[in-house]
């Protein structure tokens, strides 16, 4: 089974790779933004593969990451070539998948309609 460093990584490698949907995600997956909550690993998938514009093709720079027991902390730059993003995220694990990420992250300004996710609380 899988540590929360090997599954953290896992989680990076997948978002540079685009496999999204093979990502080591437990079935009562849940993900907090500022944008809200999404309960599930099904709707949470979901909703990156209707939005894959704006969750895929973008570069990630890990800045730090600590790790202790079942959770992780870790602090990284998006770069786009429509913006950059400052985000720092807990992530917890259990029984080798993650179970919870709380996400922290603004993007400044409007967001135009073209980086609005779709369907986030249908």
């Amino acid at each position: 089974m899988k540590n929360t460093k090997e599954l953290v990584n896992e989680w990076f490698e997948r978002w540079d790779s685009g496999d999204f949907l093979d990502m080591p995600l437990s079935e009562n997956f849940k993900h907090h933004s500022p944008y809200g909550t999404i309960d599930g690993r099904d709707p949470y998938l979901e909703l990156v593969k209707s939005n894959q514009d704006k969750f895929l093709g973008n570069k990630i720079n890990l800045h730090d990451e600590v790790y202790e027991g079942n959770r992780a902390a870790v602090r990284y730059t998006i770069v786009n070539p429509g913006f950059t993003m400052v985000v720092s995220e807990w992530l917890y694990t259990e029984d080798g998948a993650i179970k919870e990420i709380f996400a922290y992250y603004n993007i400044e300004g409007d967001i135009s309609e073209s980086r609005k996710l779709k369907n986030l609380n249908e």
